[in-house]
């Protein structure tokens, strides 16, 4: 891995993570809702947000991964 390919995977990174805080605290509003005033249509929106929220931490979870595989390869430049 190249030091381009592991800024772009950085700055990529940075990216969902912080999208991902975004999602979490919306999904946290959600349930403080839910708590006081359950209705379907906020129990849709939740598990809406829910999903999302799984997906973007898979996708972390995926370049997280490709990044450490990238180090621990000879010659990625270490």
């Amino acid at each position: 891995m190249t030091a381009s390919d592991e800024q772009d995977i950085d700055a990529l990174l940075a990216q969902l993570e912080a999208e991902e805080k975004i999602v979490s605290l919306q999904r946290r509003r959600l349930h403080d809702r839910l708590a006081s005033f359950p209705n379907e249509a906020t129990e849709e929106r939740e598990r809406e947000i829910s999903k999302q929220r799984r997906e973007l931490h898979a996708r972390i979870d995926a370049l997280r991964a490709q990044r450490s595989a990238g180090r621990l390869r000879p010659g990625s430049g270490e």
